[in-house]
């Protein structure tokens, strides 16, 4: 038998094909500068400079959505705890070892309960935000 493999890395446009090679033409345009007009060693660069923006728009894009699914439950979490901790401090005599152990509870087993929703929140914002901006309606995975 073979050996099994996951499933293929995503290709990434700006590094794993040809267009990487745009990010160098400002240094074949200043190889040519002795030979070719000025302007176009200057396209050259207008050239670089496009490939680095496009690529760290594409790359903070990325960023913010995975930004997105782990600060908002982190933070909603962090809240859950927060007010678990008082309110049980403000309605209970226990000691404080139990409470903190109470909330630490409460914030595990809410976990499972605000996934769902904050991803569906997440890819709500970001279709109505980000990716409009960026013009790309991304494939969503089936829920």
């Amino acid at each position: 038998g073979g050996c099994a493999m996951g499933p293929p890395a995503e290709t990434d446009l700006y590094r794993d094909t040809w267009v990487r090679y745009l990010g160098y033409a400002n240094e074949v345009g200043e190889s040519f500068r002795a030979i070719v007009p000025i302007s176009l060693v200057w396209a050259s660069y207008g050239v670089a400079t496009t490939y680095v923006m496009a690529d760290a728009i594409d790359k903070g894009k990325k960023a913010a959505v995975a930004l997105a699914s782990v600060a908002i439950p982190g933070f909603t979490i962090n809240r859950i705890c927060a007010a678990s901790l008082y309110f049980l401090g403000t309605m209970t005599h226990w000691p404080l070892p139990i409470r903190k152990w109470m909330t630490t509870a409460i914030g595990l087993s809410a976990i499972p309960v605000i996934i769902k929703p904050i991803d569906r929140s997440v890819d709500f914002l970001m279709d109505s935000s980000l990716r409009k901006l960026y013009g790309a309606e991304e494939k969503r995975r089936p829920s």
